[in-house]
């Protein structure tokens, strides 16, 4: 394990607890293959130009590196290409900041050829204005933290080759994204609704999806353990089906290069018909990180989705102390233990319940000879009424909203009439 010396500031715009804040860089360190020896916190009224913590505190950071024999330092926000060059300088190790940190744990953790095209497209993005006095670190074949990924051997990499690597793989993604679509369309001809986990990263939301569906996805209590999205298929109490999305886990300071690179996987969200926000809620800052979910969701445009609240680690003693005062703001919930498989009958219900609030009630003639359309009302919804008359047979039904609007353009504008199924 490599030796790393963390370093946070507390500004006068901090907007989280810096003590929280630092426990979570030293677990995205350890995730990435790091032990933390020593934590450095300052505080200020805005980071420093040149040193972002100040030349005298960097003086200080490079003696503690002396004395713990540290290999690099870790720090908690994204730093400017002159502030790491200034500060390698003055504590001569590596300098890694948070972005490059992340950055290197998603490059660890990318399974798919998809994954690994979007983290690369990321770390290029950070690369590219880094460039300038790097040959040495680009031409590094040890590896390390903050070293892996495109580029990490080549003494001779510029900005014209790195801006064709992007365009690239621009490419190669849209391609991708391609095939998502038609997939997409392939999952709309039959037409199951799509409920999707987001949530902060290490919420529980791969031990959910096993819970639920009895599959065997990757889970493990370490920050972004599972990256690349899975999808289940999952039955409700009535017999009705409904497929289940995991996503990769959300952070603050989410590096927005991954937020763009990984835009394509992310969209699988707008697809939704129902969001299931998983909480840690065993977490001290549990409504700082529901704030952060929130403002990812709101870039992607997702935050006007249906959404249910899923208070999960209710296991945990500190879960019980935190749900009373997160309830009365969120009272959309339901309070689980994924881990122990507790309230997941509630959740599957409230599941339901929100589902059929997308389902139509629907009124319609069906002409003679109607035997294939009759059969998709009878499999896919609520037959109430079906009575042979003169002029066809007179069909009355409740089904899911979009194979509703099936039945409709099927037999064309005006035969049908809708009416929501309150």
């Amino acid at each position: 394990m490599e030796k790393a010396v963390l370093v946070g500031l507390e500004t006068q715009d901090t907007q989280w607890n810096i003590e929280e804040t630092m426990h979570e860089l030293a677990l995205l360190a350890e995730t990435a293959g790091a032990q933390p020896v020593a934590e450095i916190i300052q505080k200020r009224q805005r980071p420093d130009s040149a040193f972002y913590v100040g030349k005298g505190k960097a003086e200080e950071i490079r003696l503690i590196v002396e004395e713990t024999n540290a290999q690099l330092v870790l720090f908690d926000d994204e730093l400017s290409p002159s502030q790491r060059r200034n500060l390698e300088e003055a504590v001569a190790v590596r300098v890694v900041d948070r972005t490059a940190l992340i950055l290197d744990i998603f490059a660890q953790r990318a399974k798919t050829k998809e994954g690994k095209l979007q983290v690369e497209l990321a770390q290029l993005h950070y690369l590219l204005p880094r460039l300038t006095g790097m040959g040495v670190q680009l031409s590094r074949l040890a590896g390390g933290i903050g070293t892996r990924g495109p580029g990490e051997t080549k003494l001779e990499v510029d900005r014209r080759r790195i801006r064709k690597r992007i365009s690239d793989l621009k490419k190669e993604i849209e391609e991708i994204k391609k095939h998502r679509t038609l997939h997409r369309k392939a999952r709309q001809e039959v037409p199951l609704p799509v409920v999707t986990l987001v949530g902060y990263t290490n919420a529980g939301k791969s031990t959910l999806l096993n819970a639920l569906t009895n599959a065997d996805v990757f889970a493990e209590d370490k920050l972004f353990a599972t990256l690349d999205p899975t999808t289940r298929q999952v039955e409700l109490p009535g017999g009705s089906m409904f497929l289940l999305t995991d996503t990769v886990g959300f952070i603050q300071k989410l590096p927005h290069h991954l937020v763009a690179a990984f835009r394509a996987t992310l969209e699988e969200v707008l697809e939704a018909d129902l969001l299931l926000h998983v909480v840690d809620t065993s977490h001290p800052q549990a409504a700082e990180q529901m704030n952060a979910v929130q403002n990812i969701l709101q870039q992607l445009g997702a935050q006007e989705l249906p959404a249910i609240v899923v208070f999960n680690k209710m296991d945990m003693p500190e879960a019980h102390a935190n749900l009373s005062a997160l309830a009365g703001e969120w009272p959309e919930h339901v309070a689980v233990s994924a881990k122990n498989q507790v309230g997941l009958d509630t959740l599957l219900e409230a599941i339901s319940d929100n589902l059929q609030k997308n389902h139509v009630r629907l009124d319609l003639t069906l002409p003679f000879g109607s035997e294939k359309i009759l059969a998709i009302i009878r499999k896919y919804g609520q037959l109430e009424q079906e009575e042979y008359k003169a002029d066809g047979i007179a069909v009355r039904a409740v089904m899911p909203r979009p194979w509703a609007e099936k039945v409709k353009n099927s037999l064309g504008e005006g035969v049908a009439e809708f009416a929501d199924d309150e």
